[in-house]
């Protein structure tokens, strides 16, 4: 049966109303509908169908326990140093347009919470609060084998995206976290990672907190006509 107007609707909302969440609210999801999420994430396309990801799902006081330890280190500026991502996330070197949009969504950020541009000491207060996985009921770890290269990189982000989307689908937010790869040692000793595996990414999930105001935050799109050409 071909899709609806309808069917075209609810993926479209889906999709377009998926945000970053940074503060939610205590309510459990529950295991069954985490397992559903995961299962129609898994049709994401990967070359070969290699499918690459796997998912490390942190509740309760597993969850506490990475995030106590992680936040120690964050806020220890010795520890903290000592601490380097596995990869590089972020360009070495920004440029325009990129370090522009960096810079807005940033100050967009804090004057939602009436953080000043001086006031260092509530920026990192606000960035540590990626370590308690903004008060999610669940916490997910992504890994990937490191003996896989770029394109299954790739991959994984089609996989994350549509577990964000499906998660949006069943009324849950989501907030996709890079913050977490700078202490990967820790991750891995507290899910018993290999040498083989690497940590790609954290995420928040959950019910999103709809009178927090640090989750009013809208961020701009490029219109289509600034990243798209039609040849013909």
């Amino acid at each position: 049966m071909p899709p609806t107007a309808d069917d075209a609707a609810a993926v479209d909302a889906a999709i377009t109303s998926r945000r970053s969440v940074r503060a939610f609210l205590p309510t459990p999801v529950p295991r069954a509908t985490i397992e559903a999420l995961l299962a129609v994430a898994s049709r994401a396309p990967s070359g070969t169908n290699t499918q690459p990801w796997q998912v490390h799902v942190l509740t309760g006081a597993a969850q506490r326990a990475l995030s106590a330890e992680i936040r120690a280190a964050y806020d220890d500026p010795v520890q903290r140093a000592a601490h380097q991502e596995p990869y590089a996330y972020y360009p070495t070197e920004w440029r325009s347009p990129y370090i522009d949009r960096r810079r807005k969504v940033g100050w967009d950020l804090y004057s939602l919470l009436g953080i000043g541009r001086a006031d260092k000491a509530a920026m990192h207060a606000q960035h540590g609060r990626n370590y308690a996985f903004f008060d999610a009921p669940v916490g997910l770890i992504f890994t990937i084998d490191r003996v896989l290269q770029q394109g299954s990189w790739l991959d994984y982000g089609m996989f994350l995206q549509s577990l964000m989307v499906a998660a949006r689908g069943r009324g849950l937010d989501t907030c996709p976290q890079a913050a977490f790869t700078q202490f990967h040692r820790i991750i891995a000793r507290h899910l018993g990672l290999g040498d083989e595996q690497t940590v790609v990414c954290g995420m928040s999930l959950g019910h999103a907190d709809p009178d927090a105001v640090v989750n009013r935050l809208v961020t701009e799109r490029e219109p289509v006509a600034g990243f798209t050409r039609f040849l013909e």
